[in-house]
C-alpha cells in the first residue's frame, strides 16, 4: 500500500513522557506533505509525459512499419519496372536487329541487282559502239570509194531528159 499526502497529514502519534516537540513535529509533517504532494506531481506530469511518448512513439513506430512497407513495394515495383524495361530493351533491340538485316539483304540484292544491269549495260556500250564504228568505217569506205567520182562525171543533159519524159506519157 502506497503513503499518499492525506496519509501523512492524518497520522498521529502516540504521545510519551518526553516525546517530541509537537509543533514541530506537525511543521516537518507539513513539510514532508508539500514536498511529497510536488513529488507525487511531478511524478503524474511524468507519467503523462511518458504516456504521450509512448503515444508517439507508437505512431512514429507505425510510421515507420508503413515507410518501410512503402520502401519495400517502392523497391518492389522498381524492381519490376526494370524487368520490364529490361525485356523491352531486349524486344526492340530485337527488332532492330532484324530490321538492320533486313535493310542488310535488300541493300545487297539491290547492290547485286545494279551491279548486274552495269554489267549489262556496259557489254551494250561494246556493241553499240563496235556497231557505231562499224557503220562509220562502212560510211568511210563509201565516201573514199571511186563511185563518188563516176558520178560527177556523168553529164545528164536536162532538155533530153524531159524529151524522153514526154514521150513516155
Amino acid at each position: 500500500m502506497s503513503l499518499t499526502p492525506v496519509d501523512i497529514h492524518n497520522k498521529e502519534f502516540s504521545r510519551g513522557f518526553r516525546g517530541y516537540d509537537e509543533d514541530e513535529v506537525n511543521e516537518f509533517l507539513d513539510q514532508i506533505i508539500k514536498e511529497f504532494e510536488l513529488l507525487i506531481r511531478e511524478k503524474k506530469e511524468l507519467e503523462d509525459k511518458l504516456a504521450s511518448m509512448n503515444e508517439r512513439l507508437g505512431h512514429f513506430n507505425t510510421i515507420e512499419d508503413t515507410l518501410h512497407k512503402s520502401i519495400v513495394v517502392a523497391q518492389e515495383a522498381a524492381e519490376e519496372v526494370k524487368g520490364n524495361a529490361q525485356k523491352e530493351a531486349k524486344l526492340i533491340i530485337r527488332e532492330a536487329e532484324k530490321n538492320a538485316d533486313r535493310i542488310v539483304n535488300e541493300s545487297l540484292s539491290k547492290a547485286r541487282k545494279i551491279a548486274l544491269e552495269i554489267e549489262d549495260l556496259k557489254k551494250q556500250s561494246k556493241v553499240f559502239r563496235n556497231r557505231f564504228k562499224l557503220l562509220i568505217e562502212a560510211q568511210l569506205d563509201l565516201l573514199g570509194s571511186d563511185d563518188w567520182d563516176h558520178l560527177m562525171e556523168y553529164e545528164v543533159n536536162a532538155s533530153e531528159l524531159k524529151s524522153l519524159q514526154e514521150v513516155e506519157e
